[in-house]
């Protein structure tokens, strides 16, 4: 069982380079109550990649969860404006 959702959605865009990027993550349980980091990245308005990692344990999930964010972060992706997501 997930203790409190983890939830991330960022994009990054730079018209001079037509760069045009989103990345998701979620963490969310399986079928055998293991904790799963969810990540889904790409161009926006494409399907993109999607990537599970299984996790014995939650907190090595949001471990991993809060690593990605803040590398994310650092590389210039941030929460579009205007949205609910």
């Amino acid at each position: 069982m997930i203790a409190q959702p983890y939830q991330l959605y960022v994009e990054r865009t730079d018209r001079t380079r037509n760069m045009s990027r989103f990345y998701a993550m979620s963490i969310e349980p399986n079928l055998f109550g293991e904790a799963c980091l969810m990540r889904r990245w790409g161009r926006i308005g494409a399907k993109g990649q999607t990537m599970i990692h299984h996790f014995e344990r939650e907190q090595d999930a949001v471990k991993l969860f809060l690593d990605l964010t803040r590398k994310k972060r650092n590389r210039g992706y941030c929460t579009p404006s205007g949205s609910s997501r």
